[in-house]
């Protein structure tokens, strides 16, 4: 059986723009996505990411596209190889973020108009992300050197776009944001393990707007 046509959208930066925060979804099966992206788009995130490590990942973001194709930006993540790039394309995925700097990676997805989140640590390898491409780099993990180390990154590299993943949550959003970050990718700290577990969807609803509240906080630089 010939697979639906994906929506021809592309990835929105209006969109990305009114809540910049990348949630990153990991080792969820598909009936919790099917109940979590709803909870997620009415509390007014925008901007969803699978990893390709997780089991259905390409059935996932295919899903994801047929039923939101203009509310919700759908891409993917832990993309290493040019395989899991294939693989991620042929699924529909919007954007593309890795854990780490694979210049092949990097030049395909500029080479095929999709945005591209490249992992990166060192200024040099941030650098070098954004030379070859990079739509924002992914500042991963930001968990040990914490926000002021984006501020000390952008003071000599300030027209890099700065995606600041791991350790990033509610109490410190405004301090990331402070620093010049110019988006935030969230995980575990979004998806929270216990509620989705319990199927608590009031209180992940609420979660969700916590998160979109101090993001919409947060004036704009």
């Amino acid at each position: 059986m010939t697979p639906t046509p994906l929506p021809s959208t592309s990835f929105s930066w209006p969109l990305f723009s009114k809540a910049p925060l990348v949630g990153i979804l990991r080792h969820v099966p598909m009936p919790v996505l099917q109940q979590v992206i709803p909870l997620y788009l009415r509390a007014g995130l925008t901007t969803l990411e699978i990893t390709m490590n997780s089991a259905g990942a390409k059935d996932m973001i295919r899903y994801a596209r047929e039923h939101f194709p203009t509310e919700l930006n759908v891409g993917a993540g832990t993309v290493c190889t040019i395989e899991d790039l294939d693989r991620a394309l042929d699924a529909g995925a919007q954007f593309i973020v890795t854990p780490i700097l694979n210049k092949q990676v990097i030049k395909t997805c500029v080479k095929e108009g999709v945005p591209v989140f490249p992992g990166a640590y060192t200024p040099t390898e941030i650098y070098k992300a954004w030379s070859l491409g990079a739509a924002m780099v992914k500042i991963f993990p930001a968990t040990a050197l914490g926000p002021s180390y984006i501020k000390d990154v952008k003071a000599p590299l300030p027209n890099i776009k700065l995606l600041p993943t791991g350790g990033v949550g509610l109490e410190n959003i405004h301090l990331f944001r402070q620093a010049g970050a110019d988006g935030y990718g969230i995980g575990s700290q979004l998806f929270d393990k216990t509620l989705i577990q319990e199927q608590n969807w009031k209180a992940l609803s609420h979660h969700f707007e916590s998160f979109h509240k101090a993001v919409s906080k947060v004036p704009p630089l």
